[in-house]
């Protein structure tokens, strides 16, 4: 029996993404968020998330993404501190499908010669459904995204 993996499967428009469920702490509904002042364009702001402060990050802005319409499906994945720092960050996707079970040979690792500049988000592609229906998703990695915004940070 192959072995298997389990996702977050999430949207950013039309396209379908996946990150490790293990560093996923819970999924909230969109609430009001503060801006703050001279943040980069990607910080939504803050919220109050029973009693925490918690940064949020709009991922659409961050992977430069086009901008979209307010979706009434928006939610916030809140990551595990560990991935920031021990800092509490979440990020902004336009709707969570799921947690699937992903088996090894659904994945395709991607080639770094042609995608050097991002291949250091993107985990692998993964294969859904049969000959006829299938899709694809990108498994990002969230956690190299989110340590690399902490380097660029401190280097200001």
């Amino acid at each position: 029996m192959a072995a298997s993996v389990d996702v977050v499967e999430f949207q950013l428009g039309e396209e379908h993404y996946a990150l490790d469920i293990q560093i996923a702490r819970e999924i909230v509904e969109m609430m009001p968020i503060t801006p703050l002042p001279r943040a980069p364009e990607y910080l939504a702001g803050v919220i109050n998330l029973r009693g925490e402060i918690t940064n949020i990050i709009d991922l659409r802005d961050l992977l430069g993404l086009p901008a979209s319409e307010e979706g009434e499906n928006r939610k916030i994945v809140v990551l595990m501190p560990d991935v920031a720092s021990g800092s509490n960050v979440g990020i902004i996707v336009d709707d969570v499908h799921s947690v699937i079970s992903v088996h090894n040979d659904q994945i395709e690792h991607i080639s770094d010669d042609i995608t050097s500049s991002i291949s250091g988000y993107v985990k692998a592609i993964i294969k859904i459904g049969d000959e006829k229906t299938k899709s694809l998703i990108i498994w990002l990695d969230i956690q190299k995204v989110i340590s690399d915004l902490g380097y660029y940070q401190n280097t200001q």
